[in-house]
């Protein structure tokens, strides 16, 4: 990780940049991958799992034998784990839900909003170096509670030509079982054009690679609405004088080891913490499975000692982070100078791994700066607003006036007259 000590304001834009997606370089291949399905259908998810993922799959959409299967494969600790996730997300996201509430604006002038469930959603679930059932879980959750009427999961097979078994065992606890064996790119041009097994959906969510990205942004252009932009992971620890070291440096590490791509920010205003939490950084590393993949994150991210705490909440928000952290005893009032995030842990002990998997909210969040503008998913995410309105008799004495004056006002003389027929 590169070190700033007190940078000025004026370079913190420069050196808060994301390593940058190369989005541009990959645009043909991508095209040319999703043009290929679009043609072709089934017969190029096949030829595409077997080039990009080394499977030759005989089936596309999983079986109800592989649930059965799968069930028998997940250890009851595990199956309880999830269970135990899906209550909490659960119960989070059934609270955000709204009722709908009629209001009168004026006399005989009624008015209402009603949110309903997108028809068609595709879910993409990350397989790559770690089988993401959470992500299931944290899609799948919000979709039904929205009352979507059809949820189709993508997801690439292992090397078996197996879908992972707590995905399946996740998609069972959840009624989900309209799951197909395909990634990557083929899998987002799967969902957006529809291929003779696959159907095509009005709105695709889920995380991925470059690859993945790009092709969620030309099915933007095809007209299938996307969760939000994406990019790689990303955390920023605020390390208040009172935080624990050892517990900063497990949480940098964690989201450190997701991939090569992810990015991990400290912001402390104490130099001391500094060099104590560099130590533990060292020291859990070395102990990490995935070793590699954190010490190649590492070296794209970044600490920074600043003057003090509007300080550092002001560079916070300029880097606008998925995730942040703030620790110590007084994080609460800290996080009220926050604007820009797409989830806040408060406290030493709210490690982010706990909102990735089970606390209730969701792990599905702006990145690259994105959390300036976007919110995270939630049920919101999987509904339409349609809204209503009922004119009586009266309403339309006591509004007429209003509207043909503004009517004819902009030279829509037809407009005015749709309310002077009625009267």
């Amino acid at each position: 990780m590169k070190t700033y000590l007190y940078p000025t304001p004026a370079e913190w834009a420069t050196l808060l940049e994301r390593p940058s997606l190369q989005l541009n370089n990959i645009t043909n291949t991508v095209q040319t991958i999703m043009q290929a399905v679009k043609a072709f259908g089934d017969a190029k998810l096949f030829e595409y799992t077997q080039q990009f993922d080394g499977v030759a799959i005989t089936n596309l959409k999983v079986t109800d034998q592989e649930f059965i299967d799968a069930d028998l494969l997940v250890d009851d600790s595990l199956k309880l784990a999830i269970q135990t996730a899906i209550k909490n997300i659960t119960t989070f996201h059934a609270k955000q839900q709204t009722t709908i509430e009629k209001i009168e604006t004026m006399p005989g002038v009624e008015c209402w909003r009603k949110a309903v469930g997108i028809d068609k959603v595709g879910l993409y679930i990350p397989g790559g170096t770690a089988p993401l059932f959470s992500t299931l879980l944290m899609l799948a959750i919000p979709a039904k509670i929205a009352g979507c009427k059809e949820i189709i999961v993508t997801t690439p097979p292992q090397k078996n030509g197996n879908i992972h078994p707590a995905i399946l065992f996740a998609a069972k606890e959840l009624g989900i079982n309209t799951i197909f064996k395909v990634g990557g790119v083929q899998a987002i041009a799967a969902l957006t054009y529809g291929t003779e097994s696959i159907n095509k959906v009005y709105k695709i969510f889920g995380p991925g690679n470059q690859y993945v990205t790009m092709a969620k942004q030309l099915a933007l252009q095809d007209g299938v609405a996307i969760d939000m932009p994406a990019g790689p992971s990303e955390v920023c620890v605020w390390a208040t004088k009172d935080c624990n070291t050892s517990f900063v440096a497990a949480d940098l590490l964690s989201q450190a080891e997701h991939g090569i791509d992810s990015q991990v920010i400290l912001v402390t205003t104490q130099e001391a913490i500094l060099a104590d939490i560099k130590n533990h950084i060292q020291t859990q590393l070395a102990l990490l499975p995935r070793a590699a993949i954190a010490t190649v994150a590492l070296e794209n991210s970044k600490y920074f000692v600043v003057e003090n705490d509007k300080e550092a909440a002001e560079l916070i928000n300029e880097y606008a982070p998925e995730h942040l952290i703030i620790t110590g005893e007084h994080a609460t009032t800290l996080a009220e100078s926050i604007t820009n995030a797409g989830s806040i842990f408060l406290g030493n002990f709210s490690a982010e791994s706990i909102g990735d998997y089970a606390s209730g909210t969701n792990h599905t969040l702006p990145t690259n700066g994105y959390a300036k503008m976007y919110s995270g998913v939630s049920v919101d995410s999987f509904v339409k607003k349609i809204t209503y309105q009922k004119i009586s008799n009266i309403g339309l004495q006591n509004i007429a006036s209003t509207v043909i004056t503004m009517a004819e006002a902009e030279g829509l003389q037809a407009h005015a007259n749709a309310l002077k027929i009625r009267l």
